[in-house]
């Protein structure tokens, strides 16, 4: 995104953040979401409401106008203030409006007391892909419809998750378009944190940490990065030893699987 795109996001999230008192908050996200995937269906409305070409009032109105009679008057104020904003192009706009859906998700949850929940379903459900190739197959396959992708996730959930996760992650999931799944799943942890202003660490370990460790990793991290961090501590074998700890595009690596690796580029360099 351009630095006006951010802008502008950053301004339409810090608003939605405003509305957590709204009592029609709990239909929001599945109202946005509704739209997001009829502004994704089709290019022409794409088109229209990022027009700008069109002065901001004409796209607001066309919002309104659209949606007006099937949203949530809550969900049509927040599609007209996305339509009256200036973006660089059509995508812009339907990236902008996904992330706001998945940002009302989490605040529901966070008013609910259910986000820590969400946190550990979104990281489960990313091992669960990163241990599976046939489950990351068919979720990028551009064969298999976005039905038939988001029913995938509903299995794999098994009815067991909170509503927030299976809200976020079946649409997430649906409407990849080419992006990597990893990716889109470590964007929504990120956003999920930020819900309380605090980051998520992903860390990988040959064996899991009792309490102590972990408390004093969280610590660690929570006095370099200037803000709480939670782990989400995945074990994995490979490592053999010490510890791989990620937080968003940052990578601190420890193990000893990498330092042999090192160790034998450098003999066959």
């Amino acid at each position: 995104m351009s630095a006006s795109v951010r802008e502008n996001s950053a301004g339409l999230r810090s608003r939605l953040d405003q509305r957590r008192g709204d009592p029609q908050l709990e239909v929001l996200p599945g109202d946005l979401f509704a739209a997001a995937d009829l502004i994704g269906r089709d290019p022409q409305l794409r088109m229209a409401l990022s027009d700008a070409g069109q002065p901001a009032a004409a796209r607001e109105g066309l919002a309104r106008s659209l949606f007006g009679e099937r949203l949530s008057p809550v969900a049509v104020d927040v599609l007209a203030d996305i339509a009256a904003q200036r973006w660089s192009s059509p995508n812009d706009l339907l990236e902008v409006t996904e992330q706001l859906a998945e940002q009302a998700a989490f605040m529901v949850a966070e008013r609910d007391g259910t986000l820590d929940g969400v946190e550990d379903q979104l990281f489960s459900f990313s091992q669960a892909v990163s241990g599976s190739a046939d489950l990351q197959m068919a979720l990028t396959d551009p064969s298999v419809g976005s039905a038939q992708k988001a029913g995938l996730v509903e299995n794999l959930l098994d009815g067991r998750a909170v509503r927030q996760a299976s809200q976020v992650l079946s649409y997430a999931m649906a409407h990849l378009r080419g992006r990597r799944v990893d990716s889109v799943i470590d964007d929504l942890m990120d956003l999920a944190g930020e819900q309380r202003s605090r980051s998520i660490a992903e860390v990988r370990v040959a064996r899991p940490l009792d309490p102590d460790q972990a408390e004093r990793l969280a610590a660690a991290l929570s006095r370099i990065h200037g803000r709480d961090v939670r782990l989400n501590v995945a074990v994995d074998p490979a490592v053999i030893g010490g510890i791989s700890v990620r937080i968003g595009s940052e990578v601190v690596d420890a193990t000893v699987a990498t330092r042999f690796e090192q160790a034998r580029r450098a003999l066959v360099g």
